[in-house]
């Protein structure tokens, strides 16, 4: 048994009878347990389990559904185990009424409670009045350190520009903030759970970008989420960049094209 099992175990005053270790992606260790009283629970470690498990009762607060938190310290992360029976093609529209309810959820300014991170990649959080001070500091120019010249100047002149092309006040909306189908637990044809967040607020249109980043939402998405703004399809790209370059810092020059198209298409 791994010591994330039983720690998991030990968080739910157990005994921890099995393990199955499940694939949780590229930087968290991830686990199905069962106890001998017949519980069972997923157990997850991370950069910060108590901040993850405050972003997830955060999104169950918001009507939106997410995994309950059964118990939690500085090293892991203990869940209730989802129902996972389903493909996500079957459930656009469920994925858009929980996407829009997740959207009401509002906050006067943006940004989060806590830093975070995607592994070794920080996500400074630094809470703000302004959206495009906020979206050109915290998610486009923190990178510029950590990437070469040429990709970076081309950063520092968006980040320049978008006083022209974001809003530089919209409704604060709570984010998910990593929202690709990878985290999205599909049962027959509903959403049984939005997990691994990285919750913030912020426009809401950051969401419905990371879900067009790796493939587009069927139409029954948005006809059950809801009106767009207009410049939406235009603004897709700027709130695109961020995850890109994370992919990029994190898993090396193959995402270097995705980067540089993002740029591109952007004309910078």
């Amino acid at each position: 048994m791994s010591l994330l099992a039983e720690a998991g175990a030990e968080l739910l005053g157990g005994i921890l009878a099995s393990e199955t270790v499940l694939h949780g992606g590229d930087i968290s260790q991830l686990a199905h347990i069962k106890l001998d009283d017949g519980r069972e629970a997923v157990v997850k470690n991370g950069p910060s389990p108590r901040t993850e498990a405050a972003m997830l009762v955060t999104i169950g607060e918001s009507g939106a559904p997410a995994p309950a938190v059964l118990a939690v310290d500085d090293h892991a992360l203990v869940m209730e185990v989802l129902p996972d029976s389903g493909s996500l093609r079957n459930a656009w529209a469920d994925l858009g009424l929980a996407v829009s309810t997740l959207h009401v959820r509002r906050d006067e300014k943006y940004g989060w409670s806590e830093d975070y991170a995607f592994g070794p990649v920080a996500i400074v959080n630094d809470r703000a009045d302004d959206w495009i001070a906020f979206w050109g500091d915290k998610r486009l120019l923190v990178n510029v350190p950590h990437i070469d010249s040429r990709l970076a100047r081309r950063i520092e002149r968006l980040a320049a520009d978008l006083p022209n092309r974001i809003p530089a006040r919209p409704a604060a909306a709570l984010l998910h903030g990593d929202m690709w189908g990878g985290n999205i637990v599909v049962s027959n044809d509903r959403v049984s759970g939005l997990i691994d967040p990285a919750c913030y607020f912020g426009h809401y249109e950051v969401d419905l970008a990371m879900l067009n980043l790796f493939g587009r939402p069927g139409d029954a998405f948005y006809e059950a989420y809801g009106a767009l703004e207009s410049g939406f399809e235009e603004r897709l790209a700027i709130y695109q960049l961020w995850p890109a370059l994370v992919h990029l810092r994190l898993f090396g020059g193959g995402y270097r094209p995705m980067v540089e198209g993002l740029l591109q298409k952007l004309g910078v």
